[in-house]
């Protein structure tokens, strides 16, 4: 299964970094990634491979989203298909 992770937030050195690093502690694969900062803003989206993840989608969620209320940034993880009905016409 694959899922779509998104972060906002104000730049800061090492952001790419710590949210790969808890894919890569979760055995998550990233297959794509597209950032970029907006003024002081910084904007990534991820797409990722979880079928082979160490925990359930909703703890490895949960691990990303306190990462980002402890960093004040803004991530969210969905499965691709919730984020393909939702931008569906």
């Amino acid at each position: 299964m694959r899922a779509v992770i998104t972060v906002v937030g104000k730049d800061m050195v090492g952001i790419l970094a710590k949210v790969s690093g808890i894919c890569a502690e979760n055995n998550v694969n990233i297959l794509e990634v597209t950032q970029s900062i907006l003024q002081d803003m910084f904007c990534m989206i991820m797409l990722a491979d979880t079928s082979d993840s160490s925990v359930p989608f909703t703890e490895l969620s949960e691990k990303l989203e306190k990462f980002g209320e402890s960093n004040n940034l803004v991530i969210h993880a969905m499965h691709e298909d919730l984020f393909n009905s939702m931008h569906r016409i």
